[in-house]
């Protein structure tokens, strides 16, 4: 078993990548790395705007720039290196550069299921208990609600990285993936691993069932309730800003189910890729557009600040 252990932490992991080494893989790494900019210049704008202009110091605002930190980071996790790897054609990876990258997506993932959950939580409140909502969410509830989610992705990650790289990896070290997840770790695991995947079912629990249930009974109550207004123009509204928010939601927790609770036998390393494309790259960027950029109270702020550093420079 000690030869084993040795086994595992002194060879490198080999990722396969998304991309072909060809014009269509180039153009793709393209596309990939423009959607990298927009997502990290439309989070990092979200985040100065809601920190420089003082309107938007609200429960809902302070965690949007949560939710936007994490795509900041967790994009930041995964493209900067499948790129590098794509362009120098080295395609190896530590195996302490694995953990980190498996520790660091676990985290990301975690923060971001219980952040979507607690941002349809503050839009219930809102709307169905205005009167209330000074007290349901203040500004202490929504610093405990943001720092929860984070301990409880750290909590989570810390766990699940420390089994999977406790496990001996005697087989290939060739990883069909374009970055270190833990479904693809798995399957290059010499033991069986069924006990773990049934915890894996546990984290899931916490992590996507409960979550995705409270976003869905927020926005189903939110929608029961604009339905009895009697302005038409406020129905219309509320239901395209609920629909474009649960497109999102749908985009971010559709994959999980089938990535983490489908056994691996039933998948192959190319859907693994694609549904991994959908929460790792596309929904960091369409997060700011959605949830933010096409919001009123933030491009008034967006003004107001371009206006203010404008004229501080004449």
């Amino acid at each position: 078993m000690w030869n084993e252990k040795n086994h595992t932490f002194d060879r490198d992991f080999i990722l396969l990548g998304l991309l072909d080494p060809n014009q269509y893989g180039l153009l793709f790494l393209i596309l990939i790395l423009i959607i990298f900019m927009l997502a990290i210049m439309g989070n990092t704008v979200l985040i100065l705007v809601i920190y420089l202009d003082v309107r938007l110091h609200t429960p809902m605002y302070f965690l949007l720039s949560h939710l936007s930190l994490t795509d900041i980071l967790h994009i930041s996790n995964i493209v900067p290196m499948m790129s590098c790897n794509y362009i120098t054609g080295r395609n190896s990876i530590t195996f302490a550069g694995c953990g980190f990258q498996i520790f660091l997506s676990l985290i990301f993932l975690g923060a971001e299921c219980l952040l979507l959950a607690s941002m349809s939580y503050d839009r219930y409140v809102a709307i169905c208990h205005p009167l209330r909502y000074p007290i349901l969410m203040s500004h202490r509830i929504s610093v405990i609600l943001a720092a929860g989610c984070w301990l409880a992705g750290i909590f989570n990650s810390t766990i699940h990285t420390t089994y999977v790289l406790l496990l001996p990896f005697c087989g290939t070290r060739i990883i069909d993936h374009f970055f270190c997840e833990i479904p693809a770790m798995l399957k290059l695991s010499c033991v069986d691993t069924t006990r773990y995947e049934a915890g894996v079912n546990v984290s899931l629990v916490f992590f996507f069932l409960i979550p995705f249930s409270v976003i869905l009974a927020s926005y189903g109550q939110i929608l029961h309730t604009v339905l009895h207004i009697k302005s038409m123009e406020a129905q219309k509204k509320a239901i395209s800003t609920c629909s474009s928010h649960l497109v999102v939601v749908f985009m971010y927790y559709g994959p999980f189910p089938f990535t983490y609770m489908t056994p691996g036998s039933y998948r192959t390393p190319g859907q693994d890729k694609v549904l991994a494309i959908s929460y790792t790259i596309l929904t960091p960027m369409l997060n700011p557009i959605i949830y933010s950029l096409r919001n009123k109270d933030v491009l008034c702020a967006l003004k107001n600040v371009l206006g203010k550093m404008l004229m501080q420079r004449n």
